[in-house]
């Protein structure tokens, strides 16, 4: 069992920045993918970022693009994901989740097996 835990929701502005961290206990996590996806009240929940295990290979959804950065230490097991010029439309529930059995596209929320509990992010315009 993988456990994900979120952590650096909060309510900002728009134009703000906040730094989303997810930590987890696992000592495989350096071997496999990771991705960030959020949810607003009432929509589907929709693709961030993903990262693959090296680094080295990163994808982001439409919305963010130039304005979130999604990175993994794997030495203190734990993603990131850096946002910046925040928007009121970025508001919603972010979750990190990882890609352990299943090969499908890291685009889709049904491609990953584990996910963690949610961080609020609140950005007011």
């Amino acid at each position: 069992q993988v456990q994900l835990v979120e952590s650096g929701g909060g309510l900002v502005q728009a134009g703000d920045s906040l730094r989303l961290s997810c930590a987890t206990s696992s000592r495989t996590f350096s071997r496999y993918p990771l991705g960030w996806f959020r949810q607003a009240p009432g929509q589907e929940r929709e693709f961030v970022a993903a990262i693959n295990w090296s680094g080295d290979n990163i994808a982001y959804g439409d919305s963010v693009k130039g304005r979130f950065t999604i990175s993994r230490d794997n030495i203190k097991n734990t993603v990131y994901l850096q946002m910046n010029s925040l928007k009121s439309e970025d508001t919603g529930v972010y979750y990190c989740a990882a890609q352990i059995y299943n090969s499908g596209s890291n685009y889709y929320a049904r491609s990953y097996d584990y996910w963690g509990q949610g961080t609020q992010v609140t950005v007011s315009s």
